[in-house]
């Protein structure tokens, strides 16, 4: 198969698989305009299965450097307005939302933390209204990937510079099964399997995970009423989406107030521009005390100072250590691919829909079932070839769920 195949497969996925766009609806593309390409093939497949409208707003991430580099320091205290209001009110009205990820890792390196958590937060203030109704799966989002040149060489750094771009896309097409010859009828597959899981995990309602591994014993008590889902959801029309390509991750909700214990690292994190690695995390009752990190503790500092709910969890995800993507070997440094090679935790807010009931629920009405609440939602990974996981029931017995890093 040749690469404008994959790359047409790729488009098709993103459409149907992905947002699954259907007939009248208008399809929003936020993308880095190293992805034009892409962009331009996911426009012709979401016209092809009856869009109404497909919107465009790229971004370009030299100008954003720019910006941080250059602009005066109210620039990064002004909140986007009109873009929240344009986002939530397409949100509303049954528009669907598709992000291409092409940054460099690296893009802020270097750039003022305050800048950085200045914009962060008033753009987080700005546009929770939206990131809520995405959240609670109220509208259909996916995320998919495109390599620019920056984020190649950081993967592969000790590449030829011609090839590398090339050695990315090959690692991107098997990851998200484009190089096959029929990828609709293969992510329905993969689906159905991560939907057993799922079900297997909902039928025992175990009470806690106990985590432990080199650096890591931690405990996570999870709600009465939470589920297991897989990245395969259903949006308030009954229309089904894939929230990310790729996914290997179940996951589920822990209780706000019970997490306890220490949590390592094993992947680096890429978060707002720059690179957190190495960190450790301890948790009493359900919030960080205390932590450290080997490269970039500033970033850290400023991630869990966000705001009130940064220092608590709002997801957990199982993913076996035998995945396609961490047996690649290849570090991505961005979460869409990494988080589906580690199992890992969410630092920030919720998801409405691992509650039973808790899409209809207000916010203060989730907060009293355990669910936490922030304006981030920011994934680490934690898992590794050692990581054993026990579910702890009701009566306090202790069941394998994971050994040696995979399903028990």
């Amino acid at each position: 198969m040749d690469f404008r195949q994959k790359l047409e497969n790729y488009a098709l996925l993103a459409v149907r698989v992905g947002v699954n766009i259907q007939p009248g609806q208008t399809l929003v593309i936020n993308a880095d305009i190293a992805s034009a390409e892409l962009v331009r093939l996911v426009v012709r497949n979401a016209y092809e299965a009856g869009a109404k409208l497909v919107k465009v707003n790229y971004s370009d991430e030299v100008v954003t450097r720019t910006r941080y580099d250059l602009a005066p320091e109210e620039s990064f205290s002004e909140p986007p307005k009109w873009f929240a209001e344009e986002m939530e009110d397409l949100a509303q009205n049954n528009a669907c939302f598709l992000t291409i990820i092409s940054t460099d890792p690296d893009l802020l390196n270097g750039v003022d933390p305050g800048r950085i958590r200045a914009y962060q937060r008033v753009s987080a203030e700005a546009m929770a209204g939206y990131r809520q109704l995405l959240m609670s799966n109220h509208a259909s989002w996916s995320g998919v990937a495109y390599p620019s040149s920056s984020w190649a060489a950081k993967v592969f750094p000790d590449a030829p510079e011609e090839e590398r771009i090339n050695l990315l896309w090959d690692a991107i097409f098997r990851a998200v099964r484009a190089d096959v010859e029929n990828p609709l009828e293969a992510w329905q597959q993969h689906l159905d399997g991560l939907k057993r899981r799922c079900d297997k995990l909902n039928v025992r309602k175990y009470r806690k995970l106990h985590y432990t591994a080199p650096g890591t014993d931690l405990t996570v008590e999870l709600p009465e009423g939470h589920i297991w889902c897989q990245a395969g959801a259903v949006n308030a029309q009954g229309v089904p989406f894939l929230a990310n390509i790729p996914t290997e991750e179940v996951f589920s909700v822990p209780h706000r107030d019970g997490t306890n214990g220490t949590v390592s690292s094993t992947k680096p994190l890429s978060y707002a521009g720059n690179v957190i690695d190495r960190f450790t995390l301890t948790f009493k009752d359900g919030k960080v005390t205390d932590y450290t990190a080997e490269v970039g503790k500033d970033k850290l500092d400023a991630l869990l100072s966000m705001d009130e709910g940064a220092v608590s969890l709002g997801e957990v995800a199982l993913v076996p250590h035998h995945s396609p993507i961490s047996e690649s070997g290849i570090l991505y440094y961005t979460t869409l691919f990494d988080e589906n090679a580690s199992c890992h935790l969410a630092l920030g807010g919720s998801y409405a829909f691992t509650l039973e009931g808790g899409t209809a629920l207000t916010k203060e009405q989730l907060a009293e079932r355990g669910m936490n609440q922030s304006l981030i939602h920011v994934d680490f990974m934690m898992g590794s070839p050692e990581m054993n996981i026990d579910g702890i029931t009701e009566d306090g017995t202790a069941e394998p769920i994971f050994r040696n890093g995979g399903w028990a």
